[in-house]
């Protein structure tokens, strides 16, 4: 017991001075010379140095941009990265550690990369030749300390649920602050086995993998992170997305046996293209700017009534994305996005009159009276007209209201400029089109369930840019653009908002 417990005072002072050490590097800032551009710092999970070192220095030799690399534990980085708040790039051994950075507000974008397996590890022709003959008399196993690195931790969570993690504690001779000091014991005999990740073995012939059932659960998911506080975001994303495309850094993945996931393809400045029903406009617009901003990505905005925008994909339009004005315009184009959509945001369907309600109108029925002038957006081309069309012929009555109808627009923003100028005496539009004249008109609530669209958000199956796309999406669910749906006059749908820089 002695020994177990100064083998761990051991290990602790070692990470502590790892994690030191980490720190200063993080505070250290160097000032790149005249002309030169300024390094990237990238803290990466020591089990990843292969892939990840081979796609910097190509990026590195590709653009001219210097890539700081700096390996350690998972745990250990992320640690030192909230002590610090320095870096620009984080790329650990498991996305659990992302989503704890994010959660502590270090961590922003999160680009996904790959999968990869814990194995247990032996020198080949060596006596283990299973997972029970770790027990034996003489076995010398080594482990990745878990509260260190990714894999101490998974390998630690597996054996504790199968019930052989305190047999296997004990025997273990030394834990270690990486992967890949322990994966290095074991190829100079130090050890006679440990658990790795199968990925490793590409860099560790001498190596070989034997069964352990109970390490079947024991699965990374990769991913790599853009930091908060990167003082130069643009930059880290472009290299980020450069490791996360599926014709650049994914295919170093890929050979070195990663499953990888459908990445996005290459380009230094992206493009995606957004179909957006008109009436989200005043809610999305300022975050799509600060979302074009940090990312170096253009987003190409088509604002127009859903009717119209649906018509164009049937005609073979093929956005990335795609914001609806109401739920019911996605099934005609489930073909271009058969995953469920995101839902963003609903806004009640009102009629707007002008100030002092002078004609007394309180329903849609008084729209009918002889003599109105009416408004209503074009059923062909809008959800908003197709959303009102359908009211009006569940209460019978479409023929009497549209006998007062002068004009049918696309949009609802045309309907409240025609009342601005009193062209009109009233027009069926949406709460949130309303914002800006409710110091000048009024507006009659329908209170009906059906007086109600709700706003989705989806992205093409077939995209290039995936998940460039899922990041505006992200973008869109921020607290910050949030709050300014509400301030557009939408009702919030989007779930648990994500902080960050939007």
């Amino acid at each position: 017991m002695s020994r177990f417990f100064s083998r761990s005072w051991v290990l602790w002072g070692g990470s502590l001075l790892l994690m030191g050490a980490l720190v200063a590097l993080l505070v250290w800032r160097p000032t790149p010379g005249k002309g030169k551009q300024r390094p990237l710092v990238v803290f990466c999970a020591a089990g990843l140095k292969g892939p990840v070192e081979t796609v910097a220095r190509e990026y590195e030799q590709r653009y001219g941009v210097p890539v700081q690399l700096q390996y350690g534990g998972s745990q250990v980085l992320l640690a030192s990265l909230a002590v610090s708040k320095r870096g620009d790039v984080f790329i650990p051994a498991d996305e659990s550690y992302l989503q704890i950075g994010r959660a502590q507000k270090l961590v922003a974008e999160v680009i996904p990369l790959a999968r990869m397996q814990a194995v247990l590890a032996v020198k080949k022709g060596g006596t283990v030749r299973s997972f029970e003959d770790l027990l034996g008399k003489g076995v010398k196993i080594g482990q990745a300390n878990p509260e260190a690195a990714a894999i101490g931790r998974l390998t630690r969570e597996a054996l504790q649920a199968a019930g052989q993690w305190e047999a296997l504690e004990r025997r273990t001779v030394v834990f270690r602050p990486t992967v890949n000091d322990i994966a290095n014991d074991v190829k100079l005999g130090a050890i006679d086995a440990a658990f790795i990740w199968d990925t490793m073995l590409v860099d560790y012939p001498e190596l070989e993998a034997v069964p352990a059932p109970a390490l079947a659960n024991a699965r990374a998911k990769l991913a790599v992170g853009v930091l908060s506080h990167s003082e130069q975001p643009v930059a880290a994303l472009r290299f980020a997305r450069f490791l996360s495309a599926h014709d650049q850094g994914l295919r170093e993945f890929a050979r070195r046996r990663f499953q990888v996931v459908d990445g996005d393809a290459w380009t230094e400045a992206p493009e995606i293209v957004l179909y957006c029903g008109a009436m989200n406009r005043v809610a999305v617009e300022e975050t799509i700017q600060q979302f074009e901003r940090r990312e170096g990505a253009r987003v190409t905005r088509v604002y127009n009534g859903c009717g119209i925008l649906v018509a164009q994909m049937k005609a073979g339009g093929r956005p990335d994305a795609y914001l609806t004005c109401d739920r019911s315009f996605l099934p005609p184009v489930t073909n271009l996005f058969p995953a469920s959509p995101v839902e963003m945001s609903d806004s009640e369907i009102v009629i707007l009159v002008a100030k002092g309600n002078p004609k007394g109108i309180r329903s849609l029925a008084d729209l009918a009276r002889a003599g109105l002038r009416v408004g209503v957006g074009n059923p062909e081309q809008s959800t908003l007209g197709a959303l009102t069309r359908r009211m009006l012929e569940q209460d019978g009555l479409l023929g009497p209201v549209m006998t007062q109808v002068v004009t049918q627009t696309p949009t609802a923003d045309l309907l409240v400029n025609q009342m601005r100028i009193g062209a009109l005496d009233a027009v069926v539009v949406y709460d949130s089109n309303t914002t800006k004249v409710r110091e000048q008109l009024d507006l009659v609530r329908l209170p009906r369930p059906d007086a109600l669209a709700v706003q989705t958000f989806s992205v093409r199956q077939n995209s290039d840019h995936k998940q460039l796309a899922g990041r505006l999406l992200e973008a869109l669910r921020s607290d910050a653009s949030r709050a300014r749906y509400q301030a557009a006059g939408f009702r919030w749908r989007a779930g648990e908002a994500r902080s960050g820089a939007r």
